[in-house]
């Protein structure tokens, strides 16, 4: 029926829905699941909803989110020296510092961003950034190169090459300055973000879909999470991006607030939902069910439910046996029934050892 019992056995599994249940008696464990807003996606778990079943969406997939942000902070050494006009491939490597950087679309495709540095010449503390994505696709592919880059929307550009450019300068204490984008606009203050644009295969309806993401190269006058320049080895402190492909469920695990979280083959979790705990004013008073089930009567009072580890709930250590959480009476019934195979086999080996001994008798 629709009565909910209780219970300190925590040995639950999966049934043939995803439900998470007793597997000896197939009854659901309940809980809360994160409230669905408006525009579709989730948000938190609130327990002061009322209690549902928990279930585990097996065989489910985690949708691809395109890159929107990559963060950047590394140093530039100082010590490289100015390509030369006219330099050979060498030269130009040597002066080069590169970086490259899996993004995804909106489809999960990854694509390849790659970031060239380079000294600007004749301008002390000043680095030209070229930025490519996909620099081994060939123009003339479906979809062409097309990368554009700059502050201003209206102006933003590549140079038809699928690659945009845009410069940092750096103060003499080795942090941004300003950052410059290939239209001349400026950006000197706070958090800089270089907005960048590229083309993908073709949407659903055929035409070119362009995909957009920020570069986020760290805040004017900043050493933290920033790009800097000194005089050291160039290096990546840190380069991460928050896109990711289609994911498929793996696992699912239990923290010890009980939330239960979902675990993707792309690397993201999700919340799926968490564990209603319950204690009663009068524990002693709960009317046994069997099974080390229990139901609320008038001398337990009502059941009190919330999170664990809050109101005296406790907490949840997923993974372990409590050993005194068992049915005494459906373990003292396995105790004796293995105590009569036990007698059972001893006096098969003994009538055994008989019949040997009668043999030898025989013999002699």
């Amino acid at each position: 029926g629709d009565k909910e019992l209780f219970t300190r056995a925590g040995a639950f599994g999966l049934d043939a829905q995803g439900y998470l249940v007793n597997p000896a008696n197939g009854l659901r464990l309940q809980g809360w699941v994160p409230e669905q807003l408006a525009d579709g996606t989730t948000g938190p778990i609130k327990s002061a909803a009322d209690v549902t079943d928990l279930i585990i969406p097996v065989g489910s997939k985690d949708p691809a989110k395109q890159t929107t942000l990559v963060e950047l902070a590394c140093n530039l050494d100082k010590r490289i020296a100015v390509i030369p006009p006219g330099a050979g491939p060498a030269t130009v490597s040597e002066g080069t510092w590169s970086l490259d950087k899996k993004v995804y679309d909106s489809f999960g495709n990854t694509h390849m961003m790659r970031m060239n540095f380079t000294r600007t010449p004749a301008v002390n503390n000043s680095w030209d950034v070229v930025v490519q994505v996909d620099p081994e696709r060939p123009a003339d592919a479906d979809v062409p190169p097309n990368v554009t880059l700059g502050f201003d929307p209206a102006t933003a550009a590549g140079n038809g090459a699928g690659e945009g450019t845009f410069t940092i300068t750096f103060d003499n204490l080795g942090a941004i300055a300003t950052v410059t984008d290939a239209q001349g606009n400026i950006s000197d203050t706070g958090k800089i973000q270089i907005p960048v644009t590229f083309d993908v295969e073709n949407d659903a309806t055929g035409a070119v879909l362009t995909q957009n993401f920020q570069i986020d190269v760290g805040e004017v006058g900043s050493y933290t999470n920033s790009t800097t320049q000194f005089a050291e080895t160039s290096s990546t402190k840190a380069f991460r991006q928050d896109g990711y492909s289609m994911g498929y469920l793996e696992t699912y695990k239990i923290d010890q607030n009980g939330v239960i979280t979902a675990v993707y083959s792309n690397g993201t979790e999700r919340d799926l939902g968490q564990i209603a705990m319950a204690t009663f004013t009068n524990p002693g008073g709960l009317e046994k069910m069997g099974e080390t089930l229990f139901s609320e009567s008038i001398n337990s009072g009502e059941a009190l439910l919330g999170p664990s580890g809050i109101a005296g709930k406790g907490k949840i250590i997923s993974g372990t046996l409590e050993m005194s959480n068992v049915d005494l009476a459906e373990q003292f019934t396995d105790m004796i029934v293995t105590q009569r195979g036990f007698q059972a086999n001893s006096k098969t080996i003994q009538t055994s050892d008989q019949m040997l001994q009668e043999l030898l008798t025989l013999k002699r």
